[in-house]
C-alpha cells in the first residue's frame, strides 16, 4: 500500500514537472513577442532577450502612423468580418443542430454522414475553386466575400451543438408542443435559453476563425490594400523592405490582435468548457 502511494506521488510529481517545462516552452515565444513590442531598439534581430530600453511608442505609431500601413483600418476590417461571420455562423450552426437533434426526416442520416466526411478535408483544399466562384460573381477583394466564405460551411459544423441539444430533455419540447407551441418557439424560447454554454462555444469558434485566418483572406483580397485584414497586414510588415523598420511595430500589432481573443476566452472559459463537455455526439 505504501509503495503504491509513493509511486503515485512520484508519478504525479513527474507529470507536474513535465507540465511546468511544457508551459515554459509554450510561454517563451509569447513573452518574447510582448517584450519585443516594448523594445526601443530598432531592427528585427538583437542579441539580447530583454530590451535595453522600453517604450510604448511602437503601439502609438501602430495606429497613428498611416503613411505606409493602416493598422487601424485593418483592425476594423477584421472586426467587421469576424462579428458578421460569427452571427451568421452561430445562427446557422445552432439551427442545423437543433433540426438534426429534434427532427426525424428521410435524409437525416445521409446528411450527417456527408457532413462528417466533408469535415475531414481541410478548407484550404477548396480555396482556388472558391476564388474562381467568387470571381465569376464579382465578389473578390471584398469583405462581403470573406464573410460568405467563413459562413458558408456553417451548416456542416453542427455535431458538437447537436450533441449538446441531445442532452436537453425532450419532455420540455413535448410539453410545449402540447400547449400549442411551434418548433420555432420551442427552439427560441425553450432550447436556446437552456443552451448558453454551446451558444458561447459556437460563437467563440466562429469569431476566432476569421479573426486569425490568413490563407483565405490573402487569396481573396489580392492587392486590395484598403480591405486587408490584420493577418495580411502584419505579414506585409515582414517583407524584406519593411522588416527592419517595422518589426517592433509588428510585434505590437501581434499583441493588439491577441488581446480580444484572450479576453473572450478568459471571461467565457466556463461556458466554453461546458459547451465542449456537454456536446457528446449521439445518434
Amino acid at each position: 500500500m505504501n509503495r503504491n502511494r509513493v509511486g503515485g506521488k512520484s508519478g504525479a510529481a513527474g507529470i507536474t514537472v513535465l507540465l511546468a517545462v511544457l508551459s515554459i516552452i509554450w510561454l517563451f515565444p509569447i513573452v518574447w513577442v510582448v517584450l519585443t513590442s516594448f523594445r526601443a531598439e530598432p531592427g528585427s534581430f538583437v542579441p539580447n532577450f530583454i530590451p535595453e530600453q522600453f517604450t510604448i511608442q511602437n503601439y502609438v505609431d501602430l495606429f497613428a502612423d498611416t503613411s505606409v500601413f493602416s493598422f487601424g483600418r485593418w483592425f476594423l476590417n477584421t472586426l467587421f468580418v469576424a462579428v458578421c461571420s460569427c452571427l451568421l455562423t452561430t445562427g446557422v450552426t445552432l439551427a442545423a443542430a437543433f433540426a438534426i437533434s429534434r427532427m426525424r426526416f428521410r435524409l437525416r442520416r445521409p446528411y450527417m454522414n456527408m457532413a462528417l466526411v466533408l469535415g475531414m478535408f481541410p478548407g484550404f483544399m477548396t480555396m482556388i475553386a472558391v476564388y474562381y466562384v467568387l470571381k465569376s460573381i464579382n465578389l473578390t477583394q471584398s469583405l462581403v466575400a470573406l464573410i460568405f466564405v467563413y459562413s458558408a460551411g456553417a451548416g456542416l459544423n453542427f455535431y458538437i451543438a447537436k450533441g449538446f441539444f441531445d442532452t436537453v430533455p425532450r419532455a420540455l419540447d413535448e410539453a410545449a408542443r402540447i400547449d400549442g407551441a411551434t418548433m420555432s418557439q420551442v427552439f427560441f424560447k425553450i432550447t436556446l435559453p437552456l443552451s448558453k454554454p454551446i451558444i458561447v462555444y459556437t460563437a467563440l469558434m466562429a469569431f476566432a476563425s476569421p479573426w486569425m485566418d490568413f490563407i483565405f483572406a490573402r487569396i481573396i483580397m489580392g492587392d486590395n490594400y484598403e480591405k486587408y485584414t490584420v493577418a495580411i497586414g502584419l505579414f506585409t510588415m515582414l517583407s524584406p523592405e519593411f522588416i527592419d523598420q517595422y518589426f517592433t511595430r509588428f510585434a505590437a500589432g501581434c499583441v493588439v490582435v491577441a488581446i480580444p481573443i484572450t479576453l473572450l476566452f478568459v471571461f467565457l472559459q466556463r461556458y466554453f468548457v461546458e459547451g465542449i463537455t456537454g456536446g457528446a455526439v449521439k445518434g
